[in-house]
């Protein structure tokens, strides 16, 4: 009998067609609703997702030959997780796939922060040469706390052995240290570090994890670079930091505000006074969810995927 597999959005051509070579029953709906496609999930034994809609109870128990979910990347955030696996659901992510893709980011992101990249850019193609005002910083003998230890953390920590820095990482399970990055308590990293990045999934633990009392936490004034998930920060209470000098500049991949009002996020009417502070203030960096969003990413996800599909049905 013949695997069905829906995919609901489109992905490097590798995906599909290596899945048919191997004997998957490929079919393709990129424009319907999610109670559209409830009403013929369940003639499916598989579906190949990243982040149209949530795969949520509804959707589950309607999906009654549903063998496995696969998200074309990284988190699993949209998928009700517990009540997937409590059907036996396979769910499969490619954290692998983008890893080197978000350290890459991360690590250009601090680097721009800490030379004025953007703005020196914007200054000279505008006729000014300020040198004095543009005096970078340098990451040598600067401590990194990095904050979720696991692919893409540890593709970060990779990255910085080029770099005399100290790189401290903290996580929730024990003993993922490795010889890039020394494990700590939460408490030393907020005592010790210069230069903070989140490589975390969105849960109930992590919303809203950077608050205030977050922040005033770490003894020194330091620099936050977000490529995580945009909830994990509360947004005005970053600015409110920024503002004090607690945080001295910030490199955002991700928003608090994605999901929400990203449509109308532009119009001034609709732009929350916390992001209008970022959008312009000369030592933030913004980016719209690409850190891990480049053309070799866009291929080895959908490698990781085909290779995790087939290994479920030993193929």
């Amino acid at each position: 009998m013949s695997i069905k597999i829906l995919h609901i959005d489109s992905n490097n051509p590798i995906l599909w067609n290596q899945l048919e070579e191997a004997g998957f029953e490929n079919h393709a709906d990129f424009k319907s609703s999610k109670e559209e496609i409830e009403t013929k999930i369940h003639d499916y034994n598989g579906i190949v997702i990243r982040s149209r809609f949530k795969i949520d109870k509804t959707f589950l128990d309607a999906a009654t030959k549903l063998q496995f979910i696969s998200r074309v990347g990284a988190g699993l955030e949209s998928i009700d997780c517990e009540y997937a696996s409590s059907k036996g659901i396979h769910l499969i992510a490619a954290p692998e796939g983008n890893r080197n893709a978000v350290a890459e980011h991360s690590l250009g992101v601090i680097l721009s922060l800490f030379n004025n990249l953007n703005q020196a850019d914007a200054e000279v193609k505008a006729g000014q040469w300020n040198r004095e005002s543009n005096r970078g910083h340098e990451l040598d003998l600067k401590t990194v706390g990095i904050i979720g230890y696991g692919n893409m953390g540890k593709a970060f920590a990779k990255k910085l052995k080029g770099f005399d820095t100290e790189v401290l990482c903290y996580d929730i399970l024990d003993n993922v240290g490795d010889e890039n990055a020394k494990q700590v308590s939460l408490a030393e990293l907020q005592e010790k570090t210069d230069v903070l990045s989140l490589h975390l999934p969105w849960t109930p633990e992590t919303d809203k994890m950077v608050n205030k009392g977050f922040i005033e936490a770490f003894k020194k004034p330091f620099w936050i670079i977000n490529t995580s998930r945009g909830k994990n920060i509360v947004t005005a209470d970053l600015v409110e930091a920024m503002k004090a000098k607690k945080v001295l500049g910030a490199g955002l991949d991700v928003l608090e505000y994605e999901k929400l009002s990203f449509e109308t996020l532009f119009q001034d009417k609709n732009t929350p006074e916390a992001f209008q502070y970022l959008l312009e203030a000369k030592n933030v960096l913004l980016t719209p969810h690409i850190a891990g969003w480049t053309f070799e990413s866009h291929e080895r996800l959908a490698q990781v995927i085909v290779d995790k599909i087939k290994a479920v049905y030993n193929k």
